[in-house]
């Protein structure tokens, strides 16, 4: 109800941009701009969580990408799903799965996003990671990578709020909270598996999905996130996921 009641008065109502506050636009070119993936690469916390994988991030986390990422979370702006699943895509491209060739290429590739819990889900009112997977699945599809979502992951016990929390506190918070869906990892299975995110802080959410995931029988490709801190990134030459062989493709 609350869903595409917000959508349709994203249309008819004035709104100011998300990410800067300009007039009577949703999102500026400028703010669009910072989430179209120009600034992809490899993120990685400086005390990453034993079990990261490879994690690529389409944006540095702040201004106005923090802005965006926000509203469309906290605040309900659910048309902005579009520019940050662009910018979620260049991750996942940054990152070479969407490469041809390789093991896996009959499943291609299924983006796994982390859950949020039932509580975050009504109090929101939508489920914004699950949202934006789906909004980056079909940006890649439309570069012609054959991506798809898959719900692998679902919470056994109930975790804490992880506003905060350090990074040690967190893995805590987190630690076995996750597990694998046994129709989910039928659905998955023989594909490039990549877990996604909104954003990655200290790396101990993609840790533990990775952890659930591997426990499942699954194999996971690598991580992608919308954004990441500016002070993470670790882009440079080999910095792909593992097996990301084949040619990258842009994001239009």
């Amino acid at each position: 109800m609350r869903g595409w009641w917000q959508e349709l008065a994203g249309l008819v109502l004035p709104v100011d941009c998300a990410g800067c506050g300009a007039p009577r636009v949703v999102l500026c070119a400028r703010c669009r701009a910072a989430l179209a993936g120009g600034g992809a690469g490899r993120a990685r916390p400086a005390a990453a969580p034993a079990g990261l994988p490879v994690v690529h991030a389409g944006a540095a986390y702040g201004d106005a990408v923090r802005a965006v990422v926000l509203a469309h979370k906290e605040r309900g702006a659910l048309p902005l799903a579009g520019p940050l699943g662009a910018a979620l895509a260049a991750a996942v491209l940054s990152g070479g799965a969407g490469g041809e060739g390789g093991e896996g290429e009959a499943g291609g590739l299924v983006l796994v996003p982390v859950p949020s819990t039932r509580r975050q889900t009504r109090a929101r009112g939508h489920d914004p990671g699950r949202r934006i997977a789906l909004a980056a699945s079909a940006r890649l599809r439309g570069a012609g990578v054959p991506a798809r979502v898959v719900p692998v992951l679902r919470l056994r016990r109930r975790v804490a709020d992880q506003a905060g929390l350090g990074a040690r506190e967190r893995w805590e918070n987190l630690a076995g909270a996750l597990e694998a869906r046994a129709a989910g990892v039928r659905s998955a299975g023989g594909a490039r598996i990549v877990v996604v995110d909104d954003v990655m802080t200290t790396g101990a959410t993609l840790a533990e999905a990775a952890r659930a995931l591997r426990a499942g029988g699954l194999r996971v490709t690598g991580a992608a996130v919308v954004a990441a801190s500016a002070d993470s990134f670790r882009a440079g030459p080999g910095d792909g996921f593992p097996r990301g062989r084949g040619k990258r493709r842009r994001i239009a």
